[in-house]
């Protein structure tokens, strides 16, 4: 007899779940990034070969940044369900809710993080708005000719890179990493202008992979348009058949990206890394998202519920982890940049996710909206939404018309 469990409408829940799993890969890349100029790379010319380790792991393992975009795709849609069902300005609504998004992120980048990805992601969603019409199967074929394209583009100038550039000696980069440090560690002003400072090469950077972003948004469309999750959310057999064929492809092309990334090749491989972590990541995020289907299932309902709390509240979430961060590493509060080993930044991350699920289980049992969600919200209807505390979703309930579905 074939494991399946029951097939339920409108798994709403599922999407929660996921998205509030994202933000614990999120956190492990940001936390990285914002602890100093090498812990994302395991430390300095001098770095324990347990730190190497702990950021060739990290490297290796997390695509969940993907699994976000595939999230705001799959929202995307729910919300102009939800829109269309209640008679509201889509239209209107989405430019609001784009404004306020950006101007959340611009907020952010200036403040906290220079990473941020809410500005890419609000002018994304403009160009997603323009695309809804796409029918599932012709969001695939755009989503796979972007990343196939980009993958050519950066294999094609990473093996430029290789044959024809020395790599970077850590004494070269030297200089400007004591110039981030000193910024860093600095005063509220120093912090600031640091951040202005990197905002172009980090907006860059964003603009390097928008295709790829942008095709995690149609894949993500495509499946909440051929309604994925709420026929095969809770398909055990289908689910651990998706974590069996794709984890070790997955894994693979991670295995790859760190070995390019963070040894033992050199700086010159880099891009190659990333253009192999473009093409498998699909298929590591589509595995730990079954796999993670699989282990909160009707056996683990709390653990369920924690994940979706969190995941209901992402945009506070992801600003808050920005916040704890900034004022661990930067002269805000402590100053810790560049003084922390990567393996204890990623336990520290262990400690702050789980801070935020029992503040998230907290504060969704309590109120409607989250912080952040509430001035998304806002921006969005052009008046401060009513409602009581918000209620948990029945496991069958469609999103409310007044329901924020997703975060960045």
């Amino acid at each position: 007899m074939r494991e399946r469990g029951a097939v339920r409408p409108g798994r709403v829940q599922d999407v929660d779940v996921l998205r509030g799993f994202a933000l614990f890969g999120i956190l492990l890349v940001n936390a990285q990034l914002m602890a100093g100029p090498y812990t994302a790379f395991g430390g300095g010319p001098d770095a324990s070969a347990v730190d190497r380790a702990a950021a060739w792991a990290v490297t290796a393992t997390t695509s969940l940044y993907q699994l976000f975009s595939f999230l705001f795709g799959y929202s995307f849609v729910l919300q102009e369900r939800s829109a269309r069902e209640s008679g509201s300005p889509s239209a209107l609504h989405h430019l609001r809710r784009t404004a306020g998004l950006f101007g959340l992120g611009l907020v952010h980048a200036v403040l906290l993080y220079p990473g941020d990805i809410l500005m890419t992601y609000a002018a994304l969603g403009l160009v997603l708005y323009g695309l809804r019409g796409l029918s599932p199967r012709a969001a695939v074929r755009v989503a796979v000719c972007l990343v196939a394209g980009l993958a050519a583009l950066l294999l094609g100038y990473g093996l430029l890179t290789v044959a024809f550039t020395e790599p970077v000696t850590p004494a070269q980069y030297a200089p400007e990493a004591a110039r981030a440090v000193a910024a860093c560690r600095g005063g509220f002003l120093s912090v600031v202008g640091a951040h202005l400072r990197e905002l172009p090469t980090a907006l860059g950077a964003n603009l390097t992979y928008t295709p790829d972003m942008l095709a995690a948004f149609l894949a993500g469309l495509a499946a909440a348009k051929a309604g994925l999750v709420e026929r095969r959310g809770r398909d055990r057999l289908w689910l651990r058949g998706v974590v069996v064929r794709w984890l070790p492809v997955g894994l693979a092309g991670g295995v790859v990206t760190a070995c390019c990334a963070d040894g033992p090749l050199d700086s010159r491989w880099f891009l190659v890394g990333h253009a192999v972590s473009l093409l498998t990541a699909p298929a590591l995020t589509a595995s730990y998202a079954c796999g993670l289907l699989l282990l909160t299932g009707a056996a683990r309902p709390a653990a369920a519920r924690v994940l979706a709390a969190s995941g209901r509240m992402a945009l506070t979430q992801y600003l808050s982890q920005s916040l704890v961060l900034a004022l661990v590493f930067t002269g805000y509060g402590f100053g810790l940049y560049d003084r922390v080993g990567t393996a204890v930044v990623l336990a520290g991350c262990l400690v702050l996710y789980g801070a935020q699920l029992a503040l998230g289980a907290w504060l969704m049992g309590r109120v409607r909206y989250a912080p952040a969600e509430l001035v998304l919200r806002t921006v969005t209807l052009g008046r401060c939404p009513g409602g009581s505390p918000r209620r948990s979703p029945s496991p069958g309930s469609a999103p409310a018309a007044d329901e924020p579905r997703r975060v960045p």
